[in-house]
């Protein structure tokens, strides 16, 4: 979950960048690697969310930080838009990427009140796309570059990078949430 204001944005993380929560290092992660760990992801959540019942799903264990539920479709977003901002940096002139605001599309679109199977369905469907559109990507796309503020050029392979990065983050949070509200996985 981000700030409450959706006003500022902050900063994306680098191309070097290497995670200090789970020691990822962007420039050891191959695009190969990235889909693999993108392809399995949606099953990968489904099975977390196994046994957990229904309230528990849409439970936050503080008020900053999203439910169960929150996270599985700011997931199916992040799919969504990261296919659209990789054929964006494939296909255009260094575009200029629209944010995703985080909490406002969680508010406006009432993610709490979404039946998390019908998310988990699109979640799939959107990494599976997503990986669609890498393997559209031809050697020389890899190094062009978007941005979203001004001055911050990332690359395709970031994009595919920081997706991937997404996932395996927001699939922590969805694991730590589940031990608060519902119990371990058996």
């Amino acid at each position: 979950m981000t700030s409450s204001s959706d006003s500022r944005l902050p900063p994306l993380a680098a191309e070097d960048h290497v995670c200090a929560d789970c020691a990822l290092a962007y420039p050891e992660i191959t695009v190969e690697q990235a889909v693999e760990v993108i392809g399995g992801l949606a099953g990968r959540v489904r099975e977390s969310l196994s046994g957990v019942p229904r309230e528990a799903l849409r439970k936050r264990p503080s008020p900053r930080v999203w439910s169960i539920t929150e996270y599985v479709c700011h997931l199916r977003d992040v799919y969504l838009t990261f296919t659209i901002r990789l054929h964006r940096a494939r296909t255009e002139d260094q575009p200029m990427l629209e944010p995703m605001f985080n909490d406002l599309r969680a508010r406006r679109f009432r993610y709490n009140d979404r039946n998390v199977e019908v998310v988990l369905d699109e979640l799939a469907a959107t990494t599976a796309g997503f990986c669609d559109e890498i393997a559209r990507a031809g050697q020389a796309d890899w190094d062009r570059t978007a941005s979203r503020l001004p001055g911050e050029y990332r690359t395709a392979r970031w994009l595919v990078r920081q997706a991937m990065h997404e996932g395996v983050h927001h699939l922590a949070d969805i694991q730590k949430i589940r031990a608060t509200v519902a119990g371990p996985h058996p």
